[in-house]
């Protein structure tokens, strides 16, 4: 949006939110298509990066946090658990569920792949981008990070 104007109607709000959208999406496939082709896809991306965020997860739990279907989850776990980027253990309170826990392995694995990405992206808003510019969009990506979270 070029000016700074309020948002007041339904169509300023639709207007907004296709921006984001698309602003959010092509910075997305971008980050993508900088990576290694040996990146972790972006679903088992998700499950590491939850489970050094929030610690030890339940497969319905995480299938839950992450919108994933269970199926899906049960394959990406399997890959995980066969890499060694995550063990899996009896829950000690319910021996028919089991909890999930990220291994150094795949502390690392998580490290590598978002360090290449910032490092790319660091790069990319020092290019493009003022000084003042890249104030303004720290301050837009804390209020991504709280629609988010809404």
């Amino acid at each position: 949006m070029a000016d700074a104007a309020p948002v007041q109607s339904d169509a300023d709000l639709a207007h907004l939110a296709r921006v984001v959208r698309e602003g959010v999406g092509r910075l997305n496939w971008r980050m993508r298509s900088e990576s290694d082709s040996d990146s972790p896809g972006p679903a088992v991306l998700a499950v590491l990066s939850r489970l050094l965020r929030a610690g030890t997860h339940t497969p319905k739990e995480l299938a839950d946090a992450e919108r994933i279907q269970p199926q899906s989850l049960t394959r990406i776990l399997a890959g995980l658990t066969e890499r060694g980027l995550v063990t899996r253990n009896p829950d000690p309170r319910d021996g028919r569920r089991q909890l999930i826990t990220i291994t150094p392995a795949g502390v690392e694995v998580l490290r590598e792949y978002t360090g290449s990405r910032e490092r790319w992206l660091s790069g990319a808003l020092e290019r493009a981008l003022t000084p003042t510019e890249r104030q303004l969009l720290g301050l837009a990506a804390e209020l991504l990070v709280r629609v988010a979270d809404a």
